[in-house]
């Protein structure tokens, strides 16, 4: 659902750009392509996103969070997968031992 509602701001940016392109709007790259890529450490939403199929325990959700498989499914977006001691949202979402709080801490301030 995280990952659904994060690409729901990304998207329409996404498609903004094409639009752009389409109607003759200077975009200075000198091959434009618009694509996404999106980090996900839970491997049961890497498989919800790249398996079309439905299970028992992933019924009751929603069908407005499986919008994002036909923008992978077309190549538009990348959800790779990374590990939970890389993930720089932890930093702001999740109690951290000190350690890895100074490591995310400088990794996002460029240190």
């Amino acid at each position: 659902m995280a990952l659904s509602q994060s690409l729901r701001e990304a998207i329409p940016l996404t498609q903004l750009l094409d639009e752009m392109k389409k109607f003759g709007f200077d975009i200075y790259f000198i091959a434009p392509r618009v694509y996404c890529k999106a980090f996900e450490n839970n491997s049961g939403a890497l498989e919800l996103v790249r398996l079309p199929k439905l299970r028992p325990r992933t019924k009751h959700i929603n069908q407005m969070f499986h919008h994002v498989r036909s923008f992978v499914k077309r190549g538009l977006i990348k959800v790779l997968p990374i590990l939970s001691a890389d993930q720089q949202g932890d930093l702001f979402t999740k109690p951290l031992l000190q350690n890895p709080f100074i490591k995310l801490r400088k990794r996002m301030l460029g240190w």
